[in-house]
């Protein structure tokens, strides 16, 4: 017989997510009252806050000594405010590339370095790229990993080079994977100069892909709109000629949605 989940329940982790849920209404809360609020001995709610403070979801004022919620509440708070958005305004975008291009179209994000795809909608072909809505991907071997770091700002890519190139961390996913660092770093440079970029069979072979960046309005890129099919279909010049015009304006018109002015 299967278990219920509050078999599972960690404990500490309970007691560190209500003491975040105490600040609701509070502007500060000091040890003895949270303390009292969750029926903890004082030391122990020490020790999560000096956990939370460490991790940015707690700061405590340096003249009252006493705590409030930190910045990385709030930027946690927007994430899901804005996948919940960006999911939502992308959608007829979405199924207009389909009728566009006869090919099935993907909203993804970059997130460590993986690219994960939040929605998609699947071409009617009988032959068509499967959906990938919730799957995670390497970014320097997708369309969408290498027009989203391209288009980031350079900490990011120097991070991603420390963190993955250095790292010897790259796979290889096919014969056609670029693993060497300029070769990659010049795809990065050109996604950012055309504001789109190709997959040719280098995630998938069999599969070509094409993406172009979404941005919000402070010109942050914060997604891309990706359109995939069978390589036989998806010839190269096809994709320039006929997907990325389609990507393009598709992109920029949900950029548009999303309070970013060109």
């Amino acid at each position: 017989m299967k278990k219920p989940k509050s078999d599972y329940v960690i404990q500490t982790v309970t007691h560190a997510l209500a003491l975040l849920e105490a600040f609701e209404g509070e502007e500060e809360l000091g040890v003895t009252e949270l303390a009292r609020r969750l029926d903890l001995h004082k030391n122990n709610v020490f020790r999560l806050l000096a956990t939370l403070e460490e991790k940015g979801y707690i700061e405590q004022d340096p003249g009252s000594e006493r705590y409030r919620l930190g910045v990385r509440c709030l930027e946690i708070g927007q994430s899901f405010s804005r996948n919940r958005s960006l999911v939502r305004h992308a959608r007829p975008h979405l199924e207009n590339l389909v009728r566009e291009t006869g090919e099935s179209a993907h909203l993804a994000v970059l997130r460590d370095f993986h690219v994960v795809y939040l929605d998609g909608e699947p071409s009617a072909q009988l032959v068509r790229a499967a959906s990938r809505s919730g799957e995670r991907l390497p970014a320097h071997c997708t369309a969408a990993g290498k027009v989203l770091l391209g288009c980031a700002d350079d900490r990011l890519r120097q991070e991603f080079d420390r963190l993955w190139v250095a790292a010897g961390r790259l796979e290889r996913r096919t014969r056609a994977t670029i693993l060497d660092r300029e070769k990659l770093f010049e795809a990065f440079r050109a996604a950012a100069g055309q504001r789109y970029a190709l997959d040719d069979e280098e995630c998938e072979v069999g599969m070509r892909c094409a993406a172009a960046p979404v941005y919000e309005a402070s010109g942050r890129s914060v997604a891309a709109l990706v359109v995939s099919g069978p390589s036989y279909r998806l010839e190269t010049q096809r994709l320039l000629d006929q997907v990325v015009p389609a990507l393009s304006a598709s992109a920029e018109r949900l950029s548009g949605r999303l309070g970013y002015l060109t």
